[in-house]
């Protein structure tokens, strides 16, 4: 069974990485993916081999993903719920104008899933990080909290689950406003379409995550979409080979103001003594950061490469480079700016795998982390574990099975309801 997946980006090229790698693994399966998201990904896309669709009414750039995450409800309505009339019309366009089996498209598109259930057929969630809808048992997402251990910090996990739920009911009104207008009823949860899409594909290994007390029955574990950004391919930097340690600072893909960041972890890794190669990702200039001599900094390079024998990569917590350092059993340093960057620090953290620290930490202070990350061979144990179930799951291949095992369902439904109306 051939399939015509429509496989739908938002924001910034960090989404816009999984989502070709989910569509690489689409066509690898035999299927025929094509790909929707922000024009100005065109190039990058079509470079991949996949026709490109831009959005024509939907938000663009800074506008569809706000810099500024300190009000998140706020940030949810802007970036989720105000626009998915938008959304959603574009999307269905799109289904109207070509053959489509089947809608994949990232969590935060509550408009592309109201497309494909206006046009009923077959829609998937696709999480490049971990759920965004609250599970029962674990920490909620945007919290950077670990599982609680005292009543305090049970306390504290669910005051940040109803943040994050109060943050997404407040945009349910906009979200039904859409939805009238397309003649669908209103939903009486803003996490309603997770729970109505066929599939909610968490990109992520479960060994990494905290442990639910129940997973919903849609939801399935499909490891981590970690192809390279085309941007970031073809860069010749590679270690020496001098014999001392190896470090990584892996700049982050979006623009969160790092430059910051990245100065202070230069300085602190400059007191090290130790190879280190500091890539800076598109968003911040080499020359800004003020790096001694001692510091190799590249705009890009192949982390695949470089992971292969580094000692320590030190990063945001972007899920990307975590589970590609993960894979090739590399401990970590993540000192998060983002809400997502924080929920991967705490796994990491709460996992052995390396050690986190705040945004504000100062240079010593991520010195003496960089010494003992290097000095404890521990880290680079659970590294090693973690990485093991990656692979694992890289090789299971779940993304193509699960799409094509939903649209077997949805297509078997079908034709049990057609053929209850002819009887």
């Amino acid at each position: 069974m051939s399939l015509n997946v429509l496989c739908i980006s938002w924001g910034t090229t960090g989404n816009l990485s999984p989502v070709l790698t989910a569509a690489r693994q689409l066509r690898r399966a035999g299927h025929r993916p094509r790909v929707m998201a922000d024009p100005a990904m065109g190039g990058e896309v079509e470079a991949a081999g996949f026709p490109f669709v831009g959005w024509r009414r939907a938000p663009t750039g800074t506008a569809a993903d706000p810099a500024d995450f300190s009000d998140l409800a706020d940030w949810l309505r802007q970036a989720m719920f105000a626009p998915a009339g938008a959304y959603a019309a574009d999307t269905l366009d799109e289904i109207r104008r070509l053959p489509t089996d089947a809608v994949l498209s990232i969590d935060l598109l509550v408009g592309c899933a109201l497309a494909a259930e206006v046009a009923g057929i077959p829609h998937a969630v696709l999480s490049p990080h971990i759920s965004i809808r609250p599970l029962p048992g674990m920490p909620p997402a945007a919290s950077g909290l670990a599982p609680p251990r005292t009543e305090a910090e049970r306390v504290a996990v669910n005051a940040a689950t109803d943040a994050i739920v109060s943050a997404m009911e407040s945009g349910r009104p906009a979200l039904n406003a859409a939805r009238r207008s397309f003649g669908l009823p209103p939903v009486a949860s803003a996490f309603a379409h997770f729970e109505r899409s066929e599939r909610v594909l968490l990109a992520i290994s479960r060994a990494f995550d905290f442990d639910a007390a129940m997973l919903p029955a849609n939801y399935r574990y499909i490891g981590p979409l970690l192809d390279a950004p085309i941007w970031s391919r073809g860069a010749r930097t590679a270690w020496s080979g001098m014999g001392r340690p190896r470090i990584l600072v892996a700049g982050s893909t979006g623009a969160q103001n790092q430059t910051d960041l990245l100065r202070q972890i230069v300085r602190a890794v400059g007191t090290v003594e130790a190879e280190t190669i500091v890539t800076t990702g598109p968003n911040v200039e080499a020359g800004d950061l003020d790096a001694p001599d001692t510091l190799r900094v590249v705009a890009t390079a192949s982390h695949e490469d470089l992971m292969t024998e580094a000692d320590l990569v030190i990063c945001q917590g972007g899920h990307g480079t975590v589970s590609r350092a993960l894979l090739h059993g590399v401990p970590l340093l993540v000192i998060p700016l983002a809400r997502d960057q924080a929920d991967n620090a705490a796994r990491i953290a709460l996992r052995g795998a390396g050690l986190r620290l705040p945004a504000a930490a100062s240079a010593g202070e991520i010195a003496a982390a960089v010494h003992r990350l290097l000095a404890e061979p521990g880290f680079r144990t659970a590294a090693g574990i973690l990485g093991a179930a990656v692979r694992a799951d890289l090789d299971a291949g779940g993304l193509a099975r699960e799409i094509g095992a939903m649209v077997a369902a949805h297509r078997d439904a079908a034709s049990r309801d057609e053929g209850r109306l002819w009887a």
